[in-house]
């Protein structure tokens, strides 16, 4: 018995498992196109709705202003951390620069 050999019955399992894998590629494709198509959201008839109120902006008192100006004057004055912005790289001799060196 030869469990290598290639028979008509060998090219028929092959055939038959390819085409499942496309048939199912397909189907999930198309399930995955209804669902979006379902889950999108539909656009409402405008006649039904009722129009916005337009309401006019509150007031703020001083004080409020005051704390709102100063409360930005922090956040946008102290956003970061005063950092050196020059480089200190010194050379130092490793075990990787021995090696690519050649010493």
């Amino acid at each position: 018995m030869t469990l290598l050999a290639i028979t008509g019955q060998t090219w028929f399992i092959t055939g038959l498992g390819f085409g499942i894998v496309l048939m199912l590629l397909f189907v999930f494709v198309y399930v995955m196109k209804l669902l979006g198509w379902i889950m999108q959201p539909r656009k409402e008839k405008t006649e039904d709705l009722q129009p916005v109120q337009k309401h006019e902006p509150a007031q703020a008192d001083d004080a409020t202003k005051a704390a709102i100006a100063y409360a930005l004057h922090l956040y946008y004055n102290s956003l970061h951390d005063p950092v050196e912005t020059h480089l200190t790289i010194k050379h130092h001799a490793t075990a990787w620069h021995i090696i690519s060196s050649g010493k």
